[in-house]
């Protein structure tokens, strides 16, 4: 197990510790819905239980990953510094401009970005959008994260919902060992957030099904008692 223990959430018990090493974790929701928050406090939950991690963001400069890791208290600059975390932003600095269109390309012919226990993509559907539509490329994706996971190395993947074609789509799901769809709920003026673990094979102990939380600056993921609309 990769395990995501630490001592101010019980995250890790809902999830039954962690997630099996050599698993490919998908978690899909709309824009908003906390999904990279989710990959955040993974992150820092696996590296404060020994484990190595490398995160790919499309979405974060290395200056703006490390402000929003302190502003949920999850203080990484000690694992930065001893290379137990690897940070990999996309778009760093042009943004949106870039051909995306080799993307997927690149990421299969750069192994030295998976060499850490756990490998962070968030989000895979913006990295890839423009350059997996096919099937035929996505077999080929699949086969390429089987042979990372066959290393024993876990990869964790986001999705934004209705990005990539839902025929795509399908193949990731079918061959997650754990799949999260994360979902906004709205009761009046409470805004919280699902994650409804749709499955979650070889689960070493027992995984709940819907967990709710919320997202606070300086605190970090924070259970909630669930209320549904």
């Amino acid at each position: 197990m990769y395990h995501i223990k630490i001592e101010r959430d019980e995250l890790h018990s809902k999830l039954g510790g962690g997630f099996p090493e050599g698993s490919l974790v998908i978690i899909e929701g709309e824009d908003g819905s906390g999904k990279s928050a989710l990959t955040q406090r993974f992150a820092y939950g696996f590296l404060l239980n020994g484990h190595t991690v490398t995160i790919i963001s499309t979405e974060l400069t290395v200056r703006d990953f490390i402000k929003q890791m302190y502003s949920l208290n999850y203080p990484i600059a000690s694992f930065l510094l001893r290379n137990r975390l690897l940070f990999i932003p996309v778009y760093p600095i042009i943004g949106n401009i870039r051909d995306r269109r080799d993307f997927l390309g690149r990421l299969m012919s750069s192994p030295n970005l998976f060499r850490s226990d756990v490998i962070i993509i968030d989000t895979l559907s913006s990295l890839v959008k423009a350059s997996l539509n096919a099937e035929t490329r996505a077999i080929q994706l699949l086969a390429f994260f089987k042979k990372i996971m066959a290393l024993d190395r876990t990869i964790i993947l986001t999705i934004e919902k209705g990005v990539i074609p839902e025929n795509i789509l399908a193949s990731f799901r079918s061959t997650a060992d754990v799949y999260i769809e994360t979902k906004i709920n709205r009761i009046g003026n409470i805004v919280n957030r699902i994650a409804f673990v749709r499955r979650y094979a070889n689960a070493p102990s027992r995984v709940e099904n819907t967990i709710a939380f919320r997202v606070e600056s300086g605190t970090g993921i924070i259970l909630e008692i669930l209320a549904v609309s």
